[in-house]
């Protein structure tokens, strides 16, 4: 009996260590892409690689998946959810980068806290989570929920510049690096709100095909091919997609590392 609580504890930390860790990370790859991005390179350019270079590392797993275990036939309706899946996960990340370059990682970390709170209420919605206010499980995501949220719009307003100040005109334009941090803001907001969706609907995938590493091969290639249709209508320019051996390549390998460990 002991033991047991002991072991569903050791499992708690555990899982709660990853994932603040996994933060940090997260936080230090947005600020290396936002240095990356004052050097010249296009997210674009730098999502397509990104992937790319996942999807290629990743190459092996549905063989070895197939051998492991018995698994169901890959089918058509399976491969075309993780198509949706991977246009879910390019507009998330093409909303979060954009966000990053108007706005600043601080501020992108500061949104994300929204995530888990959008993350919550969505599946409540769909029935996927219970919510019974009696139970103190129950009671400590909603309070979580409710941290989340006033946390994002607190550090949000402490960290940003104003918006409005007292000398300035309500009819009068904001200035460029207010107006910057706003749109970053948007941007960064439909982000959290995409990403519970993207949760929910891995969620369902990994129901029907109960393959990690499968699912995460096909939904890298995906995003590649879609990153790799909109960089090429947006980044016409043949030395855009030159990767220089700077902080433009390390971002990259540190994003794709940082993918891999997820």
């Amino acid at each position: 009996m002991v033991w047991g609580s002991w072991r569903k504890y050791y499992k708690d930390v555990v899982t709660f260590t990853a994932m603040v860790t996994m933060e940090c990370v997260i936080v230090g790859i947005n600020t290396l892409f936002k240095a990356a991005t004052l050097k010249g390179i296009s997210f674009h350019v730098f999502l397509v690689y990104d992937y790319a270079v996942a999807a290629l590392l990743l190459l092996p797993t549905p063989f070895f998946s197939y051998r492991s275990r018995v698994l169901p036939p890959l089918s058509l309706r399976i491969l075309c959810k993780i198509g949706l899946l991977g246009f879910i996960g390019i507009s998330c990340q093409i909303m979060g980068y954009t966000g990053i370059i108007y706005g600043s990682p601080t501020l992108s970390s500061a949104i994300s806290n929204l995530t888990p709170a959008f993350t919550f209420i969505l599946a409540i919605l769909f029935r996927m989570e219970k919510l019974v206010l009696k139970r103190r499980s129950s009671q400590a995501k909603v309070m979580g929920t409710i941290i989340s949220i006033t946390g994002a719009f607190v550090v949000t307003l402490y960290k940003g510049p104003a918006i409005v100040k007292a000398s300035m005109s309500l009819h009068q334009p904001l200035n460029s690096s207010s107006t910057n941090w706003v749109i970053g803001g948007v941007f960064l907001t439909v982000q959290n709100i995409l990403i519970p969706f993207w949760y929910i609907f891995l969620t369902q995938i990994m129901e029907e095909y109960p393959a990690e590493l499968t699912v995460v091969f096909f939904y890298n290639l995906c995003v590649c091919f879609i990153a790799l249709v909109v960089g090429l209508v947006v980044e016409r320019n043949a030395s855009a997609w030159r990767i220089r051996p700077d902080i433009a390549l390390a971002s990259v390998i540190c994003s794709v590392r940082t993918r891999d460990c997820i």
